[in-house]
């Protein structure tokens, strides 16, 4: 593991930001021309997430001891910890299939790149107007009935310090309003990779996936919202390598 020079970590921002502006108009310009594929845009992201890592040679390792594997025609949410910017891209190159963020809604007013990820099929949340949240969340429902397997990560934020946060309800009533299999996901070394608050970065790091086991929603009443999400956050814990709270 090797501190970079502010220079080298310039040219790995300036890198990502690049490929991130090539896939962004390659994905709108196959959108607007009707030529845009699923699988492709899968392809790209899977592509995507492999450059950013190589650019500051992360080590990815896979633990996945319950066997799991997303099954055809069964609805998933895949909920992590979030320690880090660097969990998006680990996790699609950790798992298969057409995975899609649930992002907060001002990533998507980012120019070219908001619009890229409309595009190739991310999803929006608002985390302040309850109104256009119900919206969003029917929106996610939709993709989901359509194949796409639903990333959220259930602190809505990316923690700072490095302590688990408090869970938001949103991705856990998608997931009982679908009956949706819950995959619970631990990363660790993610954020020594880049640390919160500054832009210097680590090269080399070992980041560590474990894959918990899935948690079918739909063994639960709309109303055990609380139980669900605590029986998430345990494995989580575990899976992340924090203290546990219970």
């Amino acid at each position: 593991m090797k501190k970079l020079s502010r220079l080298a970590s310039f040219w790995v921002i300036a890198k990502s930001l690049g490929i991130t502006l090539w896939i962004s108009v390659r994905t709108l310009f196959e959108v607007y021309t009707g030529r845009f594929r699923r699988e492709v845009g899968d392809r790209r992201l899977r592509w995507w997430s492999s450059r950013l890592l190589k650019y500051v040679g992360v080590d990815c390792r896979v633990a996945n001891p319950h066997g799991f594997a997303f099954e055809p025609g069964k609805r998933y949410v895949v909920m992590c910890n979030h320690r880090s910017l660097y969990d998006i891209p680990i996790t699609f190159v950790a798992l298969p299939g057409s995975i899609r963020m649930l992002a907060k809604k001002e990533l998507f007013k980012v120019p070219i790149w908001g619009q890229g990820m409309r595009a190739g099929e991310f999803i929006s949340i608002d985390r302040v107007n309850f109104e256009q949240a119900v919206k969003d969340l029917e929106a996610a429902k939709a993709k989901m009935a359509s194949g796409i397997i639903l990333w959220a990560a259930p602190e809505g934020t990316r923690s700072r310090e490095g302590a688990l946060l408090p869970f938001k309800k949103g991705p856990f009533r998608v997931a009982l309003d679908t009956g949706a299999v819950i995959l619970p996901i631990g990363i660790r070394g993610a954020d020594r990779v880049l640390p919160p608050k500054t832009t210097r970065f680590s090269f080399g790091e070992r980041v560590d996936i474990a894959i918990g086991k899935p948690i079918d929603s739909a063994e639960y009443a709309t109303t055990e919202i609380k139980r669900l999400m605590d029986d998430v956050r345990r494995q989580i814990e575990t899976l992340g390598g924090y203290q546990r709270t219970d």
